[in-house]
């Protein structure tokens, strides 16, 4: 379990830095406050982590929902108006 617990947040920090952050701040708070026996800084802790579980999932639904309904882009036409161009060959006569 200790080697697990680095890597999952190494992971989770590399997709999300901000509401990470913003979860871990909100963690720290609440065990000040836990500790402390501060109500409210408890609560202000436990209400940062709760927005930020439910940011994540929020992203996480909306980045599932533009990836189902994305169109591939072409940089080309499919069929272009133009004429293919020709091979080009290195003559062994003219080198530069």
């Amino acid at each position: 379990m200790n080697a697990l617990w680095p890597r999952i947040l190494k992971t989770a920090y590399r997709k999300d830095p901000v509401i990470s952050f913003v979860v871990t701040v909100g963690a720290v708070d609440a065990v000040i406050g836990g500790i402390g026996s501060s109500l409210s800084l408890f609560g202000l802790g436990m209400g940062t982590v709760g927005i930020g579980i439910i940011l994540r999932f929020c992203l996480l639904k909306r980045s599932h929902f533009e990836q189902a309904t994305s169109v591939p882009e072409y940089y080309l036409p499919p069929n272009s108006s133009r004429p293919q161009l020709p091979i080009l060959n290195r003559n062994k006569k003219h080198l530069p």
